[in-house]
């Protein structure tokens, strides 16, 4: 009796096409890789050696000098207390908040479920400006120089509430009627059926939130002045550093004083990697969800 193999033959052109798009993706990666290789170097080497031979992967003189800068004012460990908090904070209660108007949106028997869904898209396409936002907030709201400036604001999202209410519509009916027929109520269903089925979703939404908190200087810019210095967000702090330290640089200019050692682009390439760091080490336990979620809103519109 004849067996049958189960082996798929690869023709030659396939195989030459295989090599191709792999020696692409490899090329690719050295690409994004060597960048980060650079700021690694960079933050490990003397300001001199910079000045005089440029950015090098492997450093010509081992230094932390940037990274001394960098941690030698205790505000940068209360930055990074306030980034946490308010990426934590905000994340979930930004993900609270979308998923609780996602989910009724998703529903075809909600009432007045179009006009709804028409005001939260009609605030993506025009916005109250700069200036009424800034009275509401410091004037009506009273929220400056506190910490919830940092969360409020940005804790609602139109276009993440989509993704979600999409991929809420993907989600089979057939689960939502079983549980109604079991006598479970709209919170019961959403919280025991439907979300335990939406991770891939809610990670990348999550994601997209965390990334938003994490980087976010501009209302720590606009809201909170120099007696607020305790609850700076990190990339707000490590800007205003950065930008005193092109400050000296620039007033050395014109009284004479070598600022040859003065660690300016080291201290950009340590700060890099300060800030980036620990999303760095955040994104593979989420990578999995993640990349389920990149189809997030393709199922239905």
């Amino acid at each position: 009796m004849a067996v049958v193999s189960n082996k798929i033959k690869i023709s030659k052109q396939d195989k030459i096409l295989q090599i191709i798009c792999i020696a692409v993706v490899f090329l690719f990666c050295i690409l994004c890789i060597i960048p980060f290789l650079l700021i690694i170097g960079g933050s490990l080497d003397k300001e001199a050696n910079i000045t005089k031979y440029g950015y090098s992967i492997i450093p010509k003189t081992f230094s932390l000098e940037a990274y001394t800068v960098l941690f030698k004012d205790s505000t940068i460990y209360k930055a990074y207390g306030t980034t946490v908090f308010t990426t934590a904070a905000g994340t979930l209660s930004a993900m609270l908040l979308t998923v609780m108007m996602a989910y009724p949106l998703a529903q075809k028997r909600l009432k007045f479920r179009t006009p709804i869904t028409f005001f939260v898209y009609f605030t993506m396409l025009f916005g109250g400006g700069l200036v009424p936002t800034y009275l509401l907030i410091s004037k009506y709201l009273n929220l400056s120089d506190k910490i919830w400036v940092l969360i409020i604001p940005i804790m609602f999202s139109a276009w993440n509430m989509f993704l979600m209410r999409n991929f809420f519509s993907g989600i089979p009916g057939e689960l939502s009627e079983s549980a109604k027929i079991d006598g479970a109520n709209d919170f019961q269903t959403l919280f025991q059926i439907i979300l335990p089925v939406s991770k891939p979703g809610m990670a990348t939404i999550s994601m997209f939130y965390a990334l938003g908190y994490w980087n976010q200087w501009y209302n720590a810019m606009l809201y909170l002045g120099n007696n607020s210095r305790d609850i700076f967000p990190l990339q707000y702090l490590i800007m205003d550093l950065t930008r005193s330290t092109d400050a000296l640089k620039e007033m050395a200019k014109f009284t004479g004083i070598a600022v040859v050692n003065l660690p300016d682009s080291t201290l950009k390439m340590a700060t890099t990697l300060v800030t980036i760091g620990p999303i760095i080490l955040l994104y593979p336990f989420v990578q999995k969800y993640f990349t389920q979620g990149l189809t997030v809103g393709s199922i239905k519109g």
